[in-house]
């Protein structure tokens, strides 16, 4: 690993910013830049933040996420999220490893599955996925499971019987194994 020293450049905001407020940058090496695949037109970066370390990387896109994850062998599945027939998120979610990404195909951050958030987590997803379930301290519950042929409460597999219809909207979920 190469390391170098190097300065945070601070500067006033412009624009909208609030009065007072600083834009932080910081120079790197061409070469690196490069090495990383970025060009000036391909400039779509990912930041990462530990709490401790910030890491930079090119901007993941959905071709690039199955085919990692399916190079090494994981069980990889597609979640289709509609508000009737406009399809509005497309989730792929790496059951091995528990990663996911997403992509939106509407502005109207209310029909999108995890709204504003755009690089949901396996927790996110996993709540995203519950509330498309019946709660499951609904009474009845057992009842209900019996009906679409499930023995217990596992939102998954809910989802595979019910595409996540619920009777208070019109969203509904296509599970497809990639």
């Amino acid at each position: 690993m190469e390391i170098r020293a190097g300065k945070v450049i601070f500067s006033s905001s412009g624009g909208t910013a609030e009065k007072n407020s600083v834009s932080c940058k910081i120079s790197l090496p061409t070469a690196w830049i490069k090495a990383l695949g970025f060009d000036k037109d391909d400039r779509e970066a990912e930041l990462h933040f530990d709490g401790h370390t910030i890491s930079i990387c090119k901007k993941q896109t959905a071709d690039s996420f199955i085919a990692l994850h399916k190079q090494s062998g994981h069980t990889l599945k597609k979640y289709s999220f509609y508000d009737n027939n406009e399809l509005c998120t497309v989730i792929y979610a790496d059951h091995t490893d528990k990663t996911v990404f997403a992509e939106n195909f509407t502005d109207d951050l209310v029909k999108t599955a995890f709204g504003k958030k755009q690089f949901p987590t396996w927790d996110d997803f996993c709540a995203f996925i519950e509330e498309r379930c019946i709660p499951a301290e609904r009474s009845g519950l057992r009842e209900y499971l019996e009906c679409i042929g499930l023995d217990e409460y596992e939102p998954f597999k809910i989802i595979m019987k019910t595409k996540g219809k619920m009777a208070e909207d019109s969203q509904w979920i296509d599970v497809e194994e990639l």
